[in-house]
């Protein structure tokens, strides 16, 4: 029997009035795995191979798998007891290795990795192509090194994972009939209790499952047990989005929590007390999370809160601007204690992108105008009046704060911790940071955050500042072009609501401005995701090096661009509100702006201007197919969304009516269908030159909207509408280096031909 993914959404109530849904001539091609469909994918990749795969394309494969490969590039490690965790791909392990090393080794050019799982060997042992999607690890008693973990794998790439118990120690693992947790493929999450206990979401064995394609239940399973026969903890509702449940295991605030993900930007969070679920009384947009003592909120909307203490002050009625952080303890909240202490507050220029904690400091990480900034701050120093360091930001009664100096403009630099709970090592409040500009190459550096007046030797702290940090480089990734020959600019497009949209310009030093550059305009503006500046060898090779023939002038290379358009995290919660839902065309409006100055300027011209982007990016350059034709010559569209009447009956599409509206609601098909590039497509209009790509085993948006967008158009007969699909790699499209350096570099030689030949 096949399935299909319109059958993972439930039957319609018969008492809703449901807008109708247009004719759709190619819902056979739903059937995912059905033979008919496959056979018409092989004979859609056959023709577009035959048109991309040339000698061009396979230097351009090896280039980019040059990159992908080499071993010059940062081995990333996560710290966990005395030892530093990596998962490392290259050309002798393509589907990769989980190893482990010391410190002292890891400084070493070429350090002594200790290979604790060959997921080559293991797929070829098990015949199945597994891709390794991380591992938990159960934490030790204490002066007990780290042993077990449980290992996610996934057959193909997608969303689904086997969760299998891990011995580090014996490099094996447990068997299932020695007590061993095995967990068979599905979505979900899995968090250990104790030594002999875990907490699973999970599908399987006939669990439950939302309409959004995931674990609507959490239980607790114990050694020996089935799925089916775990106590069930928890539960949603069918219509939500998923079920999670996990245990914070950190010694002296040990807890257990379990979320009920409403949608995407909403959800509901619970404390396990005395047998018992006590929720954390906020508004359901309202991000929180704890460490330690503290209670850290998020709110994504303005805030109203009653009887509010702040930093100390007198209690009044107050509104928390959306996009802030505030702090409050944990305890006393539960209790009805209404006392924050405000951490942070966005302005019009700058957004809190994420935050992390070492043992005794906060860190946060900022973007103004695009750029980094990193704040630090010590909850055990509340800042006095008149005391706060000049451009430390804090108000009296709030935490002292001052700021982390590695964020040069234009670049994107995080901080992030080493290991909160490290005591062995004296580790606790080390950080790690990693910073990268689109010239700039990956560097990795450490380093250890200590409050003024008690600062390590040979650091230094000017009159008044509040945290001291020394940081260090550990290790640089080499360049993969020649960066220096180019240069990143910032401008600003003005929208056709007069909103200024900032974007980045990579290209030549030497650029000249008479619209004859082949230009790669690439966005995403969606699910409030920031995009940053980035090193990329692999773009560097197959798009900025590359040249022009010289036969009709001097001979040019490709100008890159990346646009931070409304709906994406720039500039905090606001930004993205800003192209919800029957909003959404402020993104399509933005994105078409910096397409229109960028020929403005004088960069490129219609004949040379080409946009890229994956998911809902893909959605995005399908927007510009079917609404801005005139702009562009060619769309690459990247396992896109592009059938939104049906997109909430595929694949996971459900979890994301938040995002886009729920086209089944008569009055919110009506805004719907207006960025619906399956519905958009007429006759007689003059459509770029569009490659629509997409992967089998994508679980999560699902290959059937870019078969069925290819269809519709080459049926139409709009010339060269080319459509290929790979067989794995989930909703990424590829499941190791070589696969990523064949999509990208298909992608990247269809723009290529398209605008610069």
């Amino acid at each position: 029997m096949t399935t299909t993914a319109a059958e993972q959404s439930p039957a319609g109530d018969p008492g809703k009035t449901t807008a109708p849904e247009p004719v759709d001539e190619n819902i056979w091609l739903e059937d995912i795995h059905g033979e008919e469909q496959l056979a018409w994918v092989r004979e859609q990749n056959a023709r577009t191979e035959e048109l991309l795969d040339d000698e061009d394309f396979a230097g351009l494969e090896a280039g980019i798998l040059e990159v992908l490969d080499s071993t010059d590039r940062i081995a990333m490690v996560t710290k966990r007891g005395g030892h530093y965790y990596n998962f490392w791909r290259d050309k002798q392990n393509p589907k990769g290795l989980w190893r482990r090393t010391s410190w002292e080794s890891y400084l070493r050019d070429d350090p002594e990795w200790d290979v604790l799982l060959d997921i080559d060997a293991l797929a070829a042992a098990e015949d199945e192509e597994w891709v390794f999607h991380g591992a938990s690890f159960l934490r030790p008693a204490e002066g007990q090194p780290y042993r077990l973990a449980m290992v996610s794998l996934s057959p193909d790439g997608g969303d689904a994972n086997r969760y299998r118990e891990f011995d580090i120690e014996q490099r094996r693992f447990v068997d299932p009939a020695e007590g061993g947790f095995d967990l068979p493929v599905a979505k979900g999450n899995v968090s250990w209790l104790d030594a002999d206990t875990l907490l699973v979401a999970s599908t399987a064995e006939g669990l439950p499952k939302t309409t959004s394609s995931y674990a609507r239940t959490g239980v607790r399973l114990s050694r020996g047990q089935r799925l089916a026969q775990a106590e069930r903890l928890f539960e949603i509702a069918e219509e939500h989005m998923m079920a999670l449940v996990a245990h914070d295991s950190t010694p002296g605030f040990e807890r257990t929590f379990a979320v009920d993900w409403i949608d995407f930007f909403n959800q509901r969070t619970y404390l396990r007390r005395d047998g018992a679920w006590l929720e954390v009384e906020v508004p359901t947009d309202v991000n929180i999370s704890t460490h330690r003592q503290w209670l850290l909120f998020r709110p994504r909307q303005d805030w109203a809160v009653a009887g509010a203490t702040v930093d100390g002050g007198e209690t009044a009625d107050t509104v928390f601007p959306a996009g802030c952080l505030l702090a409050a303890d944990l305890e006393d909240y539960l209790g009805g204690a209404r006392n924050f202490t405000v951490l942070f507050t966005p302005d019009e220029r700058t957004s809190l992108q994420s935050w992390s904690w070492t043992r005794d400091f906060l860190v946060l990480n900022l973007l103004s105008d695009v750029s980094s900034q990193i704040l630090v701050l010590d909850p055990a120093r509340p800042t006095a009046a008149g005391d706060a360091g000049e451009g430390a930001g804090s108000a009296p009664g709030g935490w002292a704060v001052a700021p982390l100096d590695a964020c040069p403009p234009l670049h994107d630099v995080n901080a992030y911790a080493v290991d909160d709970e490290d005591e062995s090592e004296d580790a606790g409040n080390d950080f790690w940071l990693v910073a990268t500009g689109f010239t700039t190459p990956t560097t990795l550096m450490r380093g250890t955050l200590t409050a003024a007046g008690s600062t390590a030797e040979g650091s230094t702290a000017e009159a008044g500042t509040a945290v001291v940090s020394t940081h260090a480089v550990v290790k640089s990734s080499p360049s993969f072009f020649n960066d220096a020959d180019y240069e990143v600019q910032q401008h600003f497009a003005v929208s056709a609501d007069g909103t200024k949209v900032p974007y980045f310009q990579i290209a030549s030093k030497d650029l000249v401005l008479d619209g004859g550059n082949p230009t790669q305009l690439s966005g995403y503006g969606g699910f409030e995701v920031s995009r940053t500046p980035a090193y990329s060898g692999a773009i560097g090779r197959s798009w900025l090096e590359r040249r022009t023939a010289a036969a009709s002038g001097t001979a040019r290379g490709g100008v890159y661009v990346v646009a931070n358009i409304r709906g994406g995290g720039e500039y905090g919660p606001a930004w993205h509100r800003a192209a919800l839902q029957e909003k959404r065309h402020r993104a399509y409006e933005d994105f078409a702006a910096v397409a229109q100055d960028l020929i403005s300027r004088g960069v490129t011209s219609r004949e040379r201007l080409g946009c890229v982007g994956g998911s809902n990016g893909g959605l995005l350059v399908g927007n510009m197919l079917t609404r801005y034709p005139e702009l562009f010559a060619a769309v690459s569209c990247g396992v896109p969304l592009l059938d939104m009447r049906r997109y909430t009956k595929l694949s996971a599409g459900y979890s994301w009516i938040a995002e886009y509206g729920d086209p089944d609601v008569p009055e919110q098909w009506e805004f719907i269908r207006t960025f619906s590039p399956y519905h958009l497509l007429h006759d007689g209009v003059e459509y770029p030159e569009t490659f629509i790509w997409t992967s089998t085993s994508d679980d999560r948006v699902g290959p059937v909207q870019a078969r069925k967008m290819a269809a519709r158009m080459q049926a139409m007969g709009i010339p060269n509408v080319w459509f290929h699909e790979t067989l794995e790699g989930g909703h990424a499209g590829a499941s190791d280096n070589r696969q990523a350096a064949a999509l990208q570099a298909r992608s990247q030689q269809f723009l290529w031909r398209a605008l610069a030949d």
